[in-house]
């Protein structure tokens, strides 16, 4: 098992890390130094010392490059061997590492995509990490329909199979980690959540993560399927403009200005939103079709059902936004999702998952590996 720390300027608590991670049997440490400078050779070749493989950066290019050069140098290095990612700042503590490495390393069941070690936000936790945990989470969520406890976890483990996969996954900061998760909610990755304990030294001051700016970024799809829609709409009244004007045929003219920014509200969607170009056409066409008559037959009746008692502008509201938030969401994982990717045993039997969140109880799981001293 391969312990992958990406660290930027650390301290002392690297090296003591790595000194404890390597007093168990089977665990090797690979740090990245993400372009920390000069000034923090001393700390690297204390962790260097103390049993970890150290990979130099020149320059500071963000945590998801960091875990990019990572994986690609331990599935040159490794095969075969599972990952486990930490951070260095001492919020993952020795056991929990190894606890998610244990969830990995299960042959007695169906390995999953991907482990997450998840925090609870109990006790003391500081306001910036609670919020941006609580409203990523939250978004996450709605977008995707997949429920996880924490998204801004950095303590994750993937089976070796994975790692091709995850060096495709754009995002060179901390967006990478929420891309991750998007990607995998999105293909139907098997995902499963390990509860580990809730750690944060000195206000989480050390850390280089922004809660909200950086958590905004999981806005982006619901950003464009926004655009999406805004464009149909400006498509579809420019269409009606100009057919009434050359027909004169106000049936006829609306006809077919809704079908064609139906066309491109689902070409947009199809090859920019939900990036399922290589997705079969013609079901996606069906699934969209019986979409956009069920969203018009939803719209009438609840016009009828909330116009007597708020008014036709407020009903128009609710009704536009509910009707929204339920086309993104069927059209995110049923019109244009991508297909479940087979989840893997080691030993190489294929089941095909259902794309569901598995939670594991802390405390359920004992460590795979021994101590050595």
């Amino acid at each position: 098992m391969i312990v992958l720390i990406p660290s930027y300027e650390p301290d002392d608590r690297l090296p003591a890390l790595v000194a404890d991670l390597t007093g168990f049997a089977g665990v090797r440490v690979v740090v990245v130094d993400d372009g920390s400078g000069p000034d923090y050779a001393p700390v690297f070749a204390r962790t260097a010392s103390a049993g970890a493989r150290v990979l130099t950066g020149e320059v500071n290019r963000g945590k998801g490059a960091a875990l990019r050069v990572g994986f690609a140098h331990i599935r040159a290095e490794h095969p075969g061997e599972p990952v486990v990612c930490a951070d260095s700042d001492g919020q993952h503590t020795v056991l929990d590492i190894l606890r998610v490495a244990a969830a990995i390393a299960d042959g007695d069941r169906v390995q999953p995509d991907m482990v997450l070690g998840v925090r609870r936000f109990t006790g003391r936790v500081p306001l910036r990490s609670r919020v941006g945990n609580v409203f990523t989470a939250g978004l996450f969520a709605l977008v995707t329909g997949c429920r996880i406890t924490d998204t801004q976890t950095g303590l994750r483990g993937y089976p070796h199979r994975t790692l091709a996969w995850l060096e495709e996954v754009p995002g060179d900061r901390f967006e990478y980690e929420l891309n991750l998760l998007l990607r995998a909610a999105r293909e139907r990755l098997r995902i499963e959540q390990v509860e580990i304990a809730t750690v944060y030294l000195a206000d989480n001051a050390s850390s280089h993560f922004r809660p909200v700016l950086d958590s905004l970024r999981v806005l982006r799809p619901l950003a464009g399927y926004a655009a999406s829609s805004l464009a149909g709409f400006g498509v579809d009244a420019a269409a009606l403009f100009v057919l009434y004007a050359v027909s004169g045929n106000l049936a006829l003219s609306v006809v077919a200005a809704r079908l064609l920014s139906a066309t491109v509200n689902f070409l947009l969607n199809r090859h920019v939103v939900f990036g399922a170009a290589r997705a079969p056409l013609w079901p996606a066409v069906r699934r969209y079709a019986l979409l956009a008559a069920g969203i018009l037959a939803a719209n009438l009746a609840l016009m009828e059902l909330l116009t007597p008692a708020l008014g036709v502008v407020v009903a128009k509201v609710l009704t536009e936004v509910g009707l929204f938030a339920v086309g993104y969401a069927v059209q995110s994982r049923l019109v244009f999702a991508a297909p479940a990717r087979p989840a893997v045993r080691e030993g190489g039997t294929t089941v095909h998952p259902e794309g569901r969140v598995r939670s594991r109880a802390r405390g359920t799981t004992t460590p795979a590996v021994r101590r050595l001293r």
